[in-house]
């Protein structure tokens, strides 16, 4: 459904690899809702992924940045507002990566070195992100930057690695930025904690396909798409939440709140029989 939520709007989005990316439905959906782009990614992903498929389909424009590098951060900014004619009013975080995941490294054997690496990528980058865009005065007074999250930042799940630490500290940089930012210049900071999705990058966590299935029983409304997601993101983006910043918002079906579904406690006490 067009509602035009974003007519006349203009925003960054970070991290669309391929077409399973949430921030590549999350481009469509702002584009489909009257929003112009810039599309950002790694030059590494970008040279692995499809992002000049997706910019033709958006009209977009492609500027490819390091999000852990500053003058690379400050290059895409500055390129975008060179595009856009001025500031800035929306920004899509959509970016995360555990080498000791990728390594098959065990929570109780990390690699420090690679731990570093990944906090820096999937954390630190959303700070310098802020920070960047702070510094430039990029973003339009009521705009509204979001990151995507899960809930392993505060519950575990033994899989998940190092990445639930990396979670915990976008979510704290989100309440921390979004304070200063909301006081200086009213802009929105916050966080999405999504269901498990089968993109490239989730479907690389160790036993990720049983845990899908497990929350989709455990979700009274089951898990959210990306779709679903890309529908939240183009609200908050939207004027209609301009007093919600510094939240972590859950949009997971209802996991987050349910302590035992009845198909999960059936399908237990069959097994338990």
């Amino acid at each position: 459904m067009n509602n035009n939520l974003l007519q006349g709007k203009k925003g960054i989005v970070f991290g669309a690899l391929n077409s399973d990316s949430i921030a590549w439905k999350v481009a469509e959906q702002c584009h489909a809702q009257g929003a112009q782009l810039v599309l950002t990614n790694a030059p590494m992903a970008m040279r692995m992924g499809e992002i000049n498929a997706l910019a033709e389909k958006t009209g977009a424009l492609v500027i490819g940045a390091d999000a852990t590098s500053l003058e690379e951060l400050q290059n895409l900014i500055q390129g975008a507002m060179d595009h856009f004619g001025g500031k800035i009013d929306f920004i899509l975080h959509s970016i995360g990566m555990s080498v000791n995941v990728r390594k098959n490294r065990p929570y109780t054997d990390l690699n420090y070195d690679f731990l570093t690496k990944g906090w820096d990528v999937s954390a630190v980058s959303f700070h310098k992100v802020l920070q960047t865009a702070y510094q430039m005065d990029a973003l339009s007074q009521w705009g509204s930057v979001l990151a995507l999250s899960y809930m392993a930042a505060q519950r575990t799940f033994p899989d998940y690695n190092d990445m639930a630490e990396n979670k915990a500290y976008l979510e704290s940089v989100a309440r921390s930025f979004g304070y200063h930012y909301g006081i200086s210049k009213q802009v929105r900071v916050n966080t999405i904690s999504q269901s498990p999705t089968p993109t490239t990058a989730g479907s690389g966590v160790k036993g990720f396909n049983a845990f899908l299935s497990f929350a989709d029983k455990m979700s009274p409304l089951g898990n959210a798409t990306a779709e679903d997601c890309a529908n939240l993101c183009v609200v908050m983006f939207s004027d209609m939440t301009r007093r919600v910043t510094m939240q972590n918002l859950y949009n997971d079906g209802g996991f987050s709140n349910t302590g035992v579904s009845q198909e999960v406690l059936d399908a237990y006490m069959k097994g338990a029989e």
